[in-house]
């Protein structure tokens, strides 16, 4: 899979390697062969480009569940989610490089510094956040070289020192692996902007998306990069309208109830920018918008990817093209029921969106 061109649409879903969401409290073995492969199966089937594969400081290897799901589908990109600071940069480059050439071109990375410090010194990492993303920057710096050098290279840096470093193996495309990069703060818009070739925002309003965009590309400016841009969002759908919101508040109240079941208190305040973001936009309503659906991110503090667009799938394509005007490309969509969710995205909102947009593509030909 080569880079993508400026206007190309994406979507992007979300394996795991076992049943568990905010309303599905965790069973079975960690990692269940069989539920990952039906999973992975039914994003390639859906028409999913690529499937998010994601990394915590206590959840199985991203990588080697990444290598899992290319063994079982054919086609189906990769975002693996990598952290930098616990693998050598030029470890991590071979690393991804490889299992490029053994899926076909299919990789992809996403580069999630990390925003939670007590997370991260479960991996033993006491760095500042401006630390962290210093070293981030650095760690792209030489994984990029790593793809691209000709011959050995040499970087000194805060974090990192080469001497004499070379990769053997190139990704399959020459334009490199896309990097996917998350982070608001002004550090991490730093690292943005030098690096990032799809930049990802969770679900918020479309007055901040607009202000974030603009933030980013003022970012990348000086690096003379224009990167595309990703939206994440956990769409809830049905028949009618009325029946997405009555799944929606039932949603909420079950996300209530798995929380206390596991002895969760209210939420305390985030660390990270991207769920203060989101906790803003929730401050102002819990439907916002055309159809942003705030509560469930309040609920549990905006840990992720939390916000929802709520309605008929013709009605949460309208909205998911009100971010295409404003400049998004890529969107990632994860259900609360994650397989059966993934199933009817893939029958019914890839296509009402690929629909209306096509439809909206031959109305300005003709006009």
């Amino acid at each position: 899979m080569s880079l993508l061109p400026p206007d190309a649409i994406e979507f992007i879903g979300f394996v795991a390697p076992r049943h568990v969401s905010e309303i599905h409290s965790a069973s079975g073995p960690v990692i269940d062969r069989d539920y990952l492969r039906l999973l992975a199966q039914a994003h390639e089937w859906g028409g999913f480009d690529r499937v998010l594969v994601a990394f915590h400081s206590t959840s199985p290897d991203s990588i080697l569940l990444a290598a899992q799901i290319a063994a079982v589908t054919e086609r189906l990109g990769l975002m693996i989610a990598h952290r930098p600071g616990f693998t050598a940069p030029t470890v991590a480059a071979r690393q991804l490089a490889t299992l490029d050439h053994l899926t076909g071109g299919r990789v992809a990375v996403h580069v999630i510094t990390g925003g939670d410090d007590r997370e991260l010194a479960q991996d033993g990492d006491h760095l500042t956040k401006d630390e962290r993303y210093a070293r981030t920057r650095e760690f792209l710096d030489i994984a990029r070289l790593s793809w691209d050098a000709a011959g050995p290279f040499d970087y000194t840096g805060t974090y990192y020192r080469i001497a004499g470093g070379f990769s053997e193996v190139k990704p399959v495309n020459p334009a490199g692996i896309p990097v996917y990069f998350g982070g608001a703060s002004p550090a991490a818009l730093a690292v943005a902007g030098r690096h990032a070739d799809t930049y990802a925002l969770w679900g918020e309003t479309q007055e901040q998306v607009r202000d974030l965009i603009a933030r980013v590309r003022a970012a990348a400016a000086p690096h003379g990069r224009s990167p595309r841009f990703s939206l994440s969002f956990r769409p809830i759908l049905a028949a009618t309208e009325e029946q997405a919101w009555a799944r929606a508040e039932w949603i909420l109240a079950r996300t209530r109830a798995v929380r206390a079941a596991r002895g969760l208190g209210p939420a305390g305040t985030p660390q990270n920018e991207g769920s203060r973001r989101l906790l803003a936009a929730a401050a102002h309503g819990s439907r916002l918008d055309r159809r942003l659906y705030t509560a469930i991110a309040v609920e549990t503090g905006a840990a992720g990817n939390s916000t929802a667009l709520v309605g008929t799938p013709e009605q949460v394509a309208e909205a998911l093209l009100d971010y295409h005007d404003l400049g998004i490309r890529t969107f990632l969509i994860r259900g609360f029921d994650p397989l059966e969710d993934a199933i009817q995205y893939g029958r019914e909102l890839l296509p009402a969106f690929r629909d209306l947009l096509a439809r909206r593509g031959r109305a300005a030909e003709a006009a």
